[in-house]
């Protein structure tokens, strides 16, 4: 038993004996068990508070991106749910929301928000940034567009938090691949630099793809590329160099940013390759505690 199971049930069905379940599972809520050992996940914590809600709550938030196939929802973060019936629970946080019937999906037995519903909660409950890179991450997996979600928001003109729900939605990226690079594009955007676009082919002289680029202005051929840990791999690093080294034979320049880069580096490396290229810009590189908290851990 893998994933989280109501321990009564499974004692009066015969599948466990109270010993087992004493000796071999722990209680994550009450009558909700996981075996031990078991590594929490945001999927696990959102079936066992559905499972405490006895079926009668609709997941939310960061519980119902996770459920929708969102990856990178940190899985410390207590489960959301709404018009769960149970009492304040360590490890649950429940919210007093009616989402519309239409609003409201259903993965096997479990109900939760659609993805639209989803990002528009996530967007006006949560800081900025936390909320930018779980709805990116959730746009992604869902192929839902920032046009699905703008509309989902304009459903709920008077909904506490939705002014703010807008700003962030706005700064939503279907395209990004980790957290990581939301928080670089944030960095990036808030700067002032013109969007970048994401995800950026680059072709050789032939039409051939040599690569794509986690960000570039293609007018300018400025490239920007996030080098997370995967990038450390000897073999990666290998064709890394040889991908990069003809995007530069190609006209291009390519920035590359690494996690321990300090944000106002960062821009100053940015700043410096557009200018070379004949852009002019009005951005503010005067970066404070941006220096330490605009990236995420790679």
């Amino acid at each position: 038993m893998g994933e989280p199971f109501i321990g009564s049930a499974a004692v009066s069905a015969g599948r466990l004996t109270r010993h087992q379940l004493r000796t071999s599972y722990v209680a994550i809520h009450k009558d909700v068990y996981v075996a031990k050992g078991t590594r929490p996940t945001a999927i696990i914590r959102a079936k066992a508070a559905w499972l405490r809600s006895h079926g009668a709550g609709v997941l939310a938030g960061f519980s119902a991106a996770a459920m929708h196939g969102a990856r990178y929802i940190d899985a410390s973060l207590p489960a959301n749910i709404i018009g769960s019936p149970c009492r304040p629970t360590r490890g649950i946080v429940v919210w007093a929301d009616h989402p519309d019937a239409d609003e409201v999906c259903q993965i096997g037995d479990l109900r939760l928000t659609t993805a639209a519903r989803t990002a528009v909660d996530l967007a006006r409950r949560f800081p900025e940034d936390m909320a930018v890179a779980a709805i990116d991450a959730l746009a992604r997996a869902t192929k839902l567009t920032v046009a699905d979600i703008e509309l989902a928001a304009q459903r709920h003109p008077g909904q506490r938090g939705i002014r703010q729900a807008r700003k962030s939605i706005a700064l939503v990226d279907p395209k990004a691949e980790s957290p990581q690079e939301t928080a670089l594009r944030l960095l990036i955007v808030r700067a002032g630099f013109p969007r970048p676009v994401s995800q950026h082919p680059i072709l050789n002289e032939f039409g051939v793809l040599i690569g794509v680029v986690d960000f570039a202005w293609p007018e300018l051929q400025v490239a920007v590329e996030y080098e997370g840990r995967h990038h450390m791999d000897p073999d990666q690093i290998r064709k890394d160099i040889a991908r990069i080294e003809e995007m530069v034979e190609m006209g291009w320049h390519v920035i590359r940013v690494t996690s321990r880069d300090p944000a106002g580096v960062v821009l100053r490396r940015i700043a410096h390759a557009r200018t070379s290229r004949g852009a002019v810009d009005d951005v503010d590189l005067r970066i404070d505690c941006a220096e330490s908290s605009w990236r995420y851990a790679s």
